[in-house]
């Protein structure tokens, strides 16, 4: 006879968890990044604002240098023109006279006193004590023979040894006795040379103004780049940590958004996108729940009519030697479908209390090697033809005897039906996990069907409708050894056959 399992206790009341209120965005702080958005927003604000001093700065020091030294330069090209014009020059010329005359035109010099030259043929004269200066450039002389507008003459900055100079030339003409007639050229020019290092000490300390302006300028300037990166920073930092809350699984997280600007558009837009998700996720719990409750009422409530269609059958295989040859095959057809029924709804109840977090672990240290002999024995695995184990004895663990069972029974079992003989079960210690192998001589698992083998239900061939077993010994296999805190795995020997490989502490 075999053995019926009573039906256990069962009642269909659930109690609904009761819904935390929601919450803000929190979570705990995450790492500062050296050069994150906020260095960042503060660096680009700070080179904006040095960039504008500096174009500013830039802008305003050419602005001034050219006023000044165009303001010094027209003031001094018009008195010295004036007072070249002045002059009542006589030829031929006389180097007493006109050196005189250069002393007269120096002193009056504007709007500080010159070094005067005048250049006749050869004749040179200064009203210094060299008749010639290094200053007057072959360019600027050029320019004074070659101009024909004589009373605009010409001028030139030059630097010398690094002192700026203002060079001006001027001819002297004299009116032909025609009436209206054009100035003619008296072959006489003169040229004044001035300094312009005061002009340069003045733009100088402009820019040095405008440098010590600047510093203080960013100085000041980073406040309301702190200020403006914290306006910008705080909804992204919310929005980060209310993503990081939502990763954890607080469905119920929301950002707090006020204004009209674009973050506040995305901090709204997060929060619909959050409550749409927390209300797909509770429909999908509530269909989950649903669905276990009903698999958990269903089995509990064939478990009891299955009792008595077990006590049936088998009186009915004990009889059916007596009865013809159609109606016992018909009477043992009953009883196989029978028992895998009453299969299926004992791993039916088993993964719905893994579902309800109602699975309870009783361990007990135990020989593991006993325990796995005790399994193949229990269910006639002992023909080493079919089954060979290699045990290593003394391995103490601490293991809940009857999911142990179910663990090694469900792996030797699957890989007999699916897998060929002979099927080798490997237990042995490796540091502190106990590791089970069970491998098998078939033709192995198919690539494409590896990471589904623990799924519920999962068929390799889609066109098999009809199965040994229940669909469910794998998936109850890993929540087994899940209870216990270990791993399994499936692969394939490169010898040939699959290996499943289960690893529990110790």
């Amino acid at each position: 006879m075999k053995a019926c399992v009573s039906p256990e206790p069962y009642t269909g009341d659930t109690v609904e968890p009761r819904r935390p209120p929601r919450r803000r965005a929190r979570s705990p702080r995450l790492r500062p990044h050296p050069f994150g958005l906020r260095t960042r927003l503060v660096l680009a604000f700070l080179l904006v604002a040095a960039v504008g001093c500096g174009t500013t700065a830039a802008l305003t020091y050419r602005a001034a240098r050219n006023a000044i030294l165009e303001q010094t330069q027209n003031t001094a090209v018009s008195a010295f023109r004036e007072q070249v014009d002045a002059l009542n020059v006589q030829l031929p010329i006389d180097a007493a006279d006109l050196r005189g005359s250069l002393m007269q035109i120096a002193r009056g010099g504007k709007p500080r006193p010159w070094r005067v030259y005048a250049e006749y043929g050869t004749l040179r004269v200064s009203s210094t004590d060299r008749p010639s200066s290094s200053v007057i450039t072959p360019e600027l002389r050029a320019r004074a023979a070659a101009d024909q507008a004589v009373p605009h003459g010409s001028f030139q900055r030059v630097v010398k040894g690094g002192v700026p100079y203002l060079t001006i030339a001027v001819p002297a003409v004299f009116l032909a006795h025609s009436p209206g007639g054009p100035p003619q050229r008296t072959g006489l020019v003169f040229y004044a040379v001035m300094d312009l290092g005061a002009e340069e000490a003045n733009v100088e300390a402009m820019v040095m103004a405008a440098r010590d302006g600047a510093l203080p300028a960013l100085a000041v300037a980073l406040i309301p780049a702190l200020i403006a990166a914290r306006g910008v920073l705080r909804p992204v930092r919310e929005l980060r940590h209310a993503a990081h809350s939502m990763g954890r699984g607080r469905l119920d997280t929301r950002i707090h958004a006020k204004g009209s600007d674009e973050l506040a558009d995305l901090a709204r837009t997060f929060n619909e996108s959050a409550a749409e998700l927390e209300r797909s996720v509770a429909e999908l719990r509530d269909a989950e729940a649903r669905a276990r409750r009903f698999a958990s009422d269903v089995s509990h409530e064939l478990r009891t009519p299955l009792a008595g269609m077990l006590a049936v059958t088998e009186v009915l295989d004990e009889d059916a030697a007596g009865l013809d040859s159609d109606t016992a095959r018909a009477v043992r057809l009953i009883s196989a479908e029978t028992g895998k029924l009453a299969v299926l709804v004992e791993d039916l109840m088993e993964i719905s209390r893994f579902d309800a977090r109602a699975a309870e672990l009783h361990t007990d240290e135990v020989d593991a090697a006993d325990c796995v002999r005790k399994t193949l024995q229990h269910r006639h695995w002992t023909d080493p033809d079919r089954v060979v184990p290699y045990l290593t004895e003394g391995i103490r663990a601490r293991l809940d005897p009857r999911r142990f069972d179910v663990v090694v029974a469900n792996l030797v079992g699957n890989a007999l039906r699916h897998g060929g003989t002979p099927v080798t079960v490997r237990l042995y210690a490796e540091g502190d996990q106990l590791v089970t192998e069970v491998a098998d001589r078939g033709p192995g698992i198919h690539p494409d069907v590896l990471p589904h083998v623990f799924d519920r239900f999962y068929k390799a061939d889609q066109a098999r409708t009809r199965s040994a077993g229940s669909g469910l010994g794998l998936a109850i296999t890993l929540e087994n050894v899940r209870l216990h805190g270990g791993t399994v795995t499936a692969a394939n020997h490169p010898a040939g056959g699959a290996v499943f490989t289960v690893r529990m502490p110790l």
